[in-house]
């Protein structure tokens, strides 16, 4: 008998929640002692740091009078400095949390005897057309991984496939197949594929757990490139059980694999500043954490309870299904009265970079439809102050970009009407913004107070690793340490215009009703000059205009806008260079850009690598007729039949006329869309009749369907 790949069917209750109505919760996690002090230190310390700079510009500005511009110049800069003085504290607390011991600190505990599990977890990997030669290479590491702590049978792998193309989805099966015959059968991997990826990742994940997920107390969910130790999971898995108010854990994964520069700057930023962040937020957010959607453990009946979303009023971008879902589930979590927390201290998670400006791009403008989403969800009744400020803060990420933008357009625009129509003299002395007419001394106090504020954090970043041994001499020392540090503050300040004009331009669209979609990441390979091209050239020629613009207005606002206007006239080569492994490899012969993992490999990682090997590919129907097995396989997991008199789907349909009446089953594929062929592999009849083609095919001869195409409709 033919065993499938599909999970066993195990319903679970998942009600889709309401953002307008909610019940109180009678389970409530335990106090955080001193919470409310902690976030009075960062959130008020950053509101009194962007008070006295706003103050101190008002100062500037009134120096003579104080004009219409200048006003909105004013609140421009009032509305984006306290998200600049927020990095700043949130800085200085994850230092503090770095550096001293807390009471009471919130296990997974990163050391000591991995403790024996009980329940059992799901491990999840959602996928849509990705390579499955990478995902059957991270599944062999992370389960070798788990078998070395001897608590392997408390897990379950299960690829969720959401691959829209029909190739795509049959060697992932194909792949999924043989990794199970070289684990020795291993029963406990399991694929399920849907033939439409209805509301995403966010639908993919909630149909597992409303299909299959009663069994499974717990489930981490794991992204195409993401990795996670044996010894983590267990860790994870072990404080789930043991505590049993939490609803997620996320674990702060560690960027790895960079090849091209690009990847290389994000990878080190990753490594040097990240740990910073992630306490200081661990610090003060408490049991009102978030959840990034990867690398993370989820109580199911939490999930399933609290985390069902809705679809959002009107049409897309603003309506529809949620993009960035894992935000709004982990504040439905939190309101269900579970907690939600982040787990800096642990370990053994790591995940991929982005391989250049245009893929980061590319990403982000998906992230902004999504965030900007948020703005229909920070009101929903009974969600956190915590929860709410998590989407004010996403939202900010975007409109932060055209706001700068706006700033520095009103700022021109301040120094032309103060040089063309007030003619007011141009004196000697340090001018903010090229400005005639200021306090000097304060305008010059007031830039030195915010570089420090904007370096500060790399400072202590830097300053963290240079005490901390392992670190430094993993990041190639001390000296080649602050060098990259360095050369990535700048490499950021370069690439800064070029994200600020693609944010603004990504939140225009949005604001437009332009729908993004979901276009597949790319995780390798390099980018073609063309495409770096035609994606930055209108940053070039925005750069070299407003560069002219600035120098027409006047020399010294000439000279404030070069930081600016370099990195968008050079957005095209900067954009060619870090794309390329080879200038990411020059870095590396130089010492620059390490990171520990590198230097010594984690065991996972290493393992992934060399469980890399090429999968088998080809066309979908080619692959089932040539192989017996994978067709038996791919049978056992095919839905039901349709029950007579349920309404049949149009493009099945279609595809059943056409195979029926084709002659050739390359005549076939040429009148058969790419969905139209997806659902024929997912129907028994279009199925057996494709194959049927493609074997007498082989065979050099074509014998007509013995079925009319009208009673393969019935079937």
């Amino acid at each position: 008998m033919t065993v499938g790949l599909r999970p066993p069917d195990a319903p679970r209750a998942m009600p889709v929640q309401s953002f307008r109505q909610w019940v109180r919760p009678t389970r409530h996690p335990p106090h955080v002692p001193r919470i409310l002090l902690r976030r009075i230190l960062v959130l008020g310390g950053a509101l009194a740091l962007a008070g006295l700079a706003t103050y101190e510009v008002f100062r500037v500005l009134v120096f003579r009078g104080l004009t219409g511009l200048e006003l909105v110049l004013l609140i421009l800069f009032a509305t984006l400095v306290p998200w600049i003085a927020l990095s700043l504290t949130n800085a200085l607390a994850g230092a503090w949390a770095q550096l001293t011991t807390r009471k009471g600190k919130v296990e997974p505990a990163p050391t000591g005897p991995t403790p024996p599990l009980r329940e059992l977890t799901a491990l999840l990997i959602p996928t849509h057309n990705e390579e499955p030669a990478r995902i059957v290479a991270n599944i062999e590491a992370i389960t070798t991984s788990l078998a070395e702590t001897g608590e392997l049978a408390h897990f379950h792998v299960v690829v969720l496939s959401d691959s829209t193309d029909a190739d795509a989805w049959i060697a992932e099966e194909e792949a999924i197949l043989h990794l199970r015959d070289r684990l020795d059968g291993a029963a406990w991997i399991f694929y399920r594929h849907r033939p439409k990826n209805v509301d995403l990742k966010a639908g993919n994940v909630a149909d597992w757990v409303r299909r299959f997920g009663a069994p499974y107390a717990h489930f981490v969910v794991l992204d195409a490139d993401s990795l996670m130790e044996g010894e983590t999971l267990v860790r994870l898995a072990a404080t789930m059980e043991r505590q049993p108010h939490v609803g997620v854990i996320q674990t702060i994964p560690i960027v790895v694999g960079g090849v091209t520069l690009f990847a290389r700057l994000q990878q080190f930023a990753n490594r040097v500043y990240g740990p910073l962040i992630a306490n200081g937020l661990a610090w003060w957010n408490g049991a009102d954490g978030n959840y990034w959607g990867h690398n993370a453990i989820v109580r199911t009946v939490a999930f399933a309870e609290a985390a069902g979303l809705p679809h959002l009023k009107g049409p897309k971008p603003f309506g529809g299904h949620v993009l960035s879902h894992d935000f709004v589930e982990a504040a439905l979590v939190r309101r269900g009265g579970w907690a939600v927390r982040l787990a800096p201290a642990l370990s053994g998670s790591y995940e991929e970079s982005p391989p250049s400006i245009v893929d980061l791009a590319t990403r982000d403008r998906r992230w902004c439809q999504g965030n900007l989403q948020h703005l229909a969800v920070v009101t929903a009744r009974g969600l956190r102050p915590v929860s709410r400020l998590h989407f004010v803060t996403g939202v900010f990420a975007y409109l932060a970009s055209p706001l700068w933008l706006a700033f520095l357009v009103v700022g021109m625009l301040v120094s032309l009407q103060a040089r063309f129509v007030t003619s007011e003299p141009v004196t000697s002395g340090f001018r903010l913004l090229g400005m005639p007419a200021q306090d000097f001394l304060r305008a010059r106090r007031l830039f030195l107070i915010m570089m420090a504020v904007l370096l500060a954090p790399k400072f202590i970043a830097l300053a963290l690793l240079l005490i901390k041994r392992h670190l430094r001499r993993g990041c190639g020392g001390a000296a080649r340490a602050s060098v990259s540090v360095a050369l990535e503050s700048l490499t950021s300040a370069l690439i800064a215009p070029i994200m600020m004009l693609v944010q603004s331009r990504a939140v225009t669209a949005v604001a437009l009703g332009r729908d993004v979609g979901w276009k597949v990441q790319r995780r390798g390979g390099v980018i073609s000059s063309r495409e770096i091209i035609r994606r930055h050239l209108w940053h070039t020629v925005f750069g070299v205009t407003m560069a002219l613009a600035a120098w027409l207005v006047s020399p010294s606002l000439f000279i404030w806008m070069i930081p600016i206007a370099i990195g968008l006239v050079l957005a095209i080569p900067i954009s060619a260079v870090t794309a390329q492994p080879r200038a990411g490899r020059l870095a590396w012969r130089a010492g620059f850009f390490r990171t520990p993992e590198e230097s010594m490999p984690p065991p996972v990682l290493a393992r992934a690598t060399s469980a890399m090997a090429a999968v088998p590919e080809g066309e979908a129907i080619a692959r089932l007729a040539e192989d017996p097995r994978l067709f038996a396989v791919h049978r056992v997991d095919l839905p039901p039949p349709r029950h007579p008199g349920e309404p049949i789907d149009a493009d099945l349909l279609v595809a059943r006329v056409t195979l029926d009446e084709a002659a050739s089953i390359d005549g076939a594929l040429q009148n058969l869309t790419v969905h139209q062929k997806v659902v024929a592999l997912n129907d028994l009849a279009a199925l057996t009749r494709a194959v049927e083609l493609r074997r007498l095919s082989l065979l050099g001869r074509h014998r007509p369907g013995t079925e009319t195409a009208a009673a393969r409709i019935g079937g």
